[in-house]
């Protein structure tokens, strides 16, 4: 997390060791654990904060999108009934989109011979 290794904890705790004395470490490092635990608790509270306020300008946005596009729609199609002409539904493909002539049937498998395996002769 803060990049100490293995034995630079170790060296810590030794340094603790010596300085504190086996007495207080215990006391001492409940004290620390507590400390460590609030700030990881307000890191994690302040984590949540700034995701619900990313969210919540995501939402804002989608509802910004969808008003314009409701919008658009009520400007397209009046309540008054005066609806624009349809547009004309292509039925049939343009002679571009046509497709050149495929055959219809499987190609023949090279081995159509109907005989069991076992009774062909070896090739």
């Amino acid at each position: 997390m803060f990049g100490v290794d293995t034995s630079e904890l170790l060296v810590v705790a030794v340094v603790a060791l010596l300085f504190i004395g086996p007495k207080e470490l215990p006391r001492v490092m409940l004290k620390v654990g507590r400390w460590v635990g609030q700030v990881r608790g307000y890191a994690r509270h302040f984590t949540a904060g700034i995701e619900n306020v990313i969210r919540e300008a995501e939402l804002e946005e989608m509802e910004k999108k969808w008003r314009e596009e409701n919008q658009r729609i009520l400007a397209q199609y009046p309540a008054d009934g005066n609806y624009p002409e349809p547009q004309p539904v292509m039925t049939e493909l343009p002679p571009e989109a046509a497709q050149p002539d495929l055959p219809l049937e499987a190609p023949a498998a090279p081995d159509d011979d109907p005989t069991p395996p076992k009774d062909r002769p070896l090739p």
